[in-house]
């Protein structure tokens, strides 16, 4: 199988015990059926809360105990490029069977769904999620009219740049991101968001817990601005999630 850096990754048979290191992927291979099968997740993997509470967690997406998952005997580890380590990963890739997803368009979260449902012989319920998501996504309206800038981490300061997940869900919620011209997840200062003075300032849940305190800030740095707490998982929950997010971006913006 190719995965979607282009690695070739060679399995002889359906995986019968596999580790799953993203959150929106665990909660894909849960919703395609599988259970027995996953032997591993991150503390990170909260959906479904079966699994958070009785899997065995193997560390953090970006610090992975790699004692522990060698204990589990995997014959399939599922990872992602951008959340996982590079360094963890390769060291994981001389031993098992990696296969890594590299996700910035929906189009690209289709493909790892197809993909993950053929690994797992369960193509026929994959086809059904991409369907499911594909009506939900038609329905909504993708003319993006409102600026706004996106905060993931508060110290630092982040946003997401016009090459990420985010800001294609951006642009399906009704957003233009006012840092598009940034690459991946860029620090910026105050100054910065002064300067671009957008409509909306969309404080995510995730990675970083952006709360109700936080709003203030924001107020003052942006008077102008519209200051909002967003569910981070619907804009950056690249799996079964998906599902989810058009209502859920329908219902933002009537709400605003």
């Amino acid at each position: 199988m190719k995965d979607q850096i282009g690695r070739i990754v060679e399995l002889n048979k359906t995986p019968k015990r596999i580790i799953t290191l993203v959150p929106s992927q665990t909660e894909l291979l849960f919703d395609l059926g599988l259970d027995k099968e996953v032997v591993g997740i991150t503390k990170f993997c909260i959906h479904p809360q079966e699994w958070f509470r009785n899997k065995k967690r193997v560390g953090g997406t970006k610090q992975l105990n790699l004692e522990l998952i060698r204990s589990l005997k995997p014959d399939l580890i599922i990872a992602n490029k951008e959340e996982n380590n590079q360094v963890q990963l390769e060291i994981l890739m001389n031993e098992f069977p990696v296969w890594i997803s590299d996700i910035a368009t929906l189009a690209d979260a289709y493909w790892m769904i197809e993909q993950i449902g053929l690994i797992t012989n369960r193509s026929e319920k994959a086809a059904s999620i991409i369907s499911g998501i594909s009506n939900q996504f038609v329905k909504i309206k993708t003319t993006s009219t409102a600026s706004a800038a996106y905060l993931i981490w508060q110290e630092p300061m982040m946003t997401i740049g016009g090459d990420t997940f985010i800001n294609e869900m951006m642009k399906y919620a009704g957003f233009i991101n006012v840092f598009s011209n940034y690459k991946r997840y860029p620090e910026i200062i105050e100054a910065d968001i002064k300067k671009l003075n957008p409509e909306f300032i969309l404080l995510s849940s995730e990675p970083f817990p952006f709360k109700e305190k936080h709003f203030e800030q924001y107020r003052i740095i942006c008077p102008q601005s519209k200051v909002v707490l967003v569910d981070g998982e619907m804009f950056s929950w690249y799996g079964s999630r998906l599902l989810k997010a058009p209502s859920y971006f329908t219902s933002l913006r009537k709400n605003l």
